[in-house]
């Protein structure tokens, strides 16, 4: 069968790498939020008739976590009442798979999270990402929830690309080294993605990240290593760990968010591989 499938969010990090690896039995559909507001019922409405989608990804979110502290009716309207119309609005055939965070756990656990473990939410940014996924699957329980962390890419603003630009124009950094996550790059999120695509019987909340943890200090030094080594920077700057109290941020952060992904590897028999590799394949893609 030929999927059709509505992409939301396609100008962000991930709709743009979900774009550029579509397998051959998906007719996609991809808009950016200047095309199809998640925000705006009546145009979702009249496209999912129009197109008669198989399933909708949804990328589409509101992703300043510092920002949203001030801003938290913003990023509840786009991040959890929108994806509760999106259940309602969705044909009864179409499956929805949408997008979450490691940010809805605290982070007082030393084990990787489990899909089932207690959420609790220290950000507006991760209290909006949870609601989402309850309004969703309270009133679509077929519906696919896919979490993940630490997001990068080769382009647009995020961890990697802010750190090559600092690393270019300082002479010395201090980045956070009492914050451990797991780095993850969009190409293996896409590829996890299109094949939870292909498994229409999978629903619930799954976990996806690349393998391994690190610290964001960890994930600089590393960054700057194989930048380095691949003629992406000119020069070494020293890197020096420093606390999350000695770089306060208006959003609090989990100390520890590492997701376990045991189910998801049986789900979609895949397994993805450490981080550092993952993040050799985005560098070269810049080259």
């Amino acid at each position: 069968m030929l999927e059709r499938i509505i992409l939301l969010g396609a100008n962000g990090q991930l709709g743009m790498q979900l774009q550029e690896c579509v397998p051959k039995a998906v007719s996609l559909f991809a808009f950016t939020s200047a095309e199809l507001d998640i925000c705006k019922t009546d145009q979702l409405q009249k496209t999912c008739l129009e197109l008669a989608p198989t399933t909708i990804i949804n990328a589409a979110a509101y992703t300043l976590v510092d920002q949203a502290e001030s801003e938290k009716d913003q990023a509840f309207a786009v991040n959890a009442e929108a994806p509760g119309v999106l259940a309602e609005i969705c044909p009864n055939d179409c499956r929805i798979i949408h997008l979450s965070t490691d940010f809805v756990f605290d982070g007082n656990q030393t084990r990787p999270y489990r899909p089932g473990d207690a959420t609790s939410p220290l950000n507006v940014y991760g209290a909006s990402k949870l609601a989402g996924e309850q309004k969703l699957l309270s009133r679509r329980p077929d519906s696919l929830v896919v979490r993940t962390s630490w997001l990068y890419s080769a382009r647009g603003k995020n961890f990697l690309t802010t750190m090559l630009r600092l690393m270019s124009e300082r002479e010395e950094l201090g980045i956070v080294d009492d914050q451990i996550g797991t780095p993850t790059s969009v190409m293996s999120l896409a590829d996890a993605l299109w094949r939870f695509v292909a498994n229409r019987s999978l629903h619930g909340i799954y976990h996806w990240t690349d393998q391994g943890l690190a610290s964001w200090f960890d994930f600089a030094c590393e960054i700057q290593k194989q930048a380095f080594e691949l003629g992406l920077l000119n020069k070494k700057i020293p890197l020096h760990a420093i606390s999350t109290a000695a770089y306060p941020t208006p959003a609090r952060r989990p100390a520890y968010s590492v997701l376990d992904k045991n189910d998801t590897y049986q789900a979609i028999s895949f397994t993805g591989q450490d981080w550092q590799v993952e993040l050799r394949k985005v560098l070269l893609s810049r080259i």
